[in-house]
C-alpha cells in the first residue's frame, strides 16, 4: 500500500469521477486534501465530511484566471504547505469539424483550453512559488505536479479536436515543468486515461459502450481508482526520477 504521510496536496476537480478517486486514494494513503469544485458544492462538503480531518474543498472556477493564485493560497495556508498539486479538473464537449454554428465552435475551443490548460497552467505557476520557498527532501525536491491528460491527447480525435488539443497541450507542459523547473526541485508527471466509468464519459458510454470495449484489449472499461492509485504513487516520490513521463492508463487501447 502507498503511504504520504505529512503529504499536503491540491486536487482539482476533485468532488467525482477520477477527482474524487485521488483524493480519497491520497487520504488513505495519510496525505492531507484540499480539493477544488466548481458547481457540485453539496458534494464536495458531503466528500469533505466523510473524510474527516485534513481534507477540505475549496470553491474553484477555472475560468476566472485572475481568482486561481487566491484559490491556491487558501488552500496552502490550510494545509500549511504544499507537495502535490494534481490538475485533474477538465471539460469535454462534442465539437465537431462539420458543425455549421462558427461561434459555438469558437466557444468551444475557448471554454476548452481555458479549463483544460489555461487554469491547469495558472495552478502550477502559482503552486511553483509555495513549492520554491519550503526546504527540499532528501532528494532535492520541494514539489511535484501531476497533470491529468486524456488518451486523446496522443492519438487524435474526431469530434472533439479541442479537448484532445488541450490535453496534448498539457502533455507538453508537463515536459516544460520537468526540464524547466528541476533546478527549483519541481517535478512532473502526466497520466493519459483512456475511458474511464465517469460522469463525463457516461453519456459516450451509454450509446455506445458495446463498440467502446471492442476497441480496448482490455475489453473494459476503465475504473477511476485505477487512474488514482498512479496519481497516489507519483505523488508518493516514488518515482521522482522519471519527472517528465506520461503514465498511460487504457486498457492497452493506445499503446505508444
Amino acid at each position: 500500500m502507498i503511504e504520504t504521510p505529512g503529504l499536503r496536496a491540491i486536487v482539482t476537480g476533485g468532488s467525482r469521477g477520477i477527482g474524487e478517486a485521488i483524493v480519497r486514494a491520497l487520504h488513505a494513503a495519510g496525505a492531507a486534501v484540499a480539493f477544488t469544485y466548481r458547481d457540485a458544492g453539496d458534494r464536495a462538503e458531503r466528500i469533505a465530511n466523510e473524510l474527516g480531518m485534513g481534507v477540505f474543498a475549496q470553491r474553484c472556477d477555472l475560468v476566472e484566471w485572475r481568482s486561481l493564485p487566491n484559490v491556491l493560497e487558501q488552500c496552502v495556508a490550510r494545509l500549511g504547505g504544499l507537495d502535490v498539486l494534481v490538475n485533474n479538473a477538465g471539460v469535454f464537449e462534442e465539437n465537431p469539424f462539420d458543425g455549421d454554428d462558427f461561434e459555438r465552435w469558437h466557444r468551444g475551443w475557448e471554454r476548452t483550453f481555458a479549463v483544460n490548460l489555461f487554469g491547469a497552467a495558472d495552478l502550477a505557476w502559482a503552486a511553483m512559488r509555495a513549492m520554491r520557498a519550503q526546504p527540499p527532501d532528501a532528494r532535492g525536491v520541494r514539489g511535484r505536479i501531476v497533470n491529468v491528460a486524456s488518451r486523446a491527447a496522443h492519438r487524435g480525435e474526431l469530434s472533439f479536436a479541442d479537448y484532445g488539443a488541450s490535453k496534448a497541450a498539457l502533455v507538453n507542459l508537463t515536459k516544460s515543468i520537468a526540464r524547466g523547473c528541476a533546478r527549483d526541485g519541481i517535478v512532473a508527471f502526466a497520466v493519459a486515461p483512456g475511458f474511464i466509468e465517469t460522469d463525463m464519459a457516461a453519456a459516450d458510454l451509454a450509446v455506445r459502450r458495446a463498440e467502446i470495449e471492442a476497441e480496448i484489449p482490455a475489453r473494459r472499461v476503465g475504473a477511476p481508482a485505477e487512474v488514482a492509485s498512479i496519481v497516489a504513487f507519483l505523488a508518493s516520490g516514488g518515482a521522482d526520477y522519471a519527472s517528465g513521463t506520461t503514465v498511460d492508463v487504457n486498457g492497452a487501447s493506445y499503446v505508444r
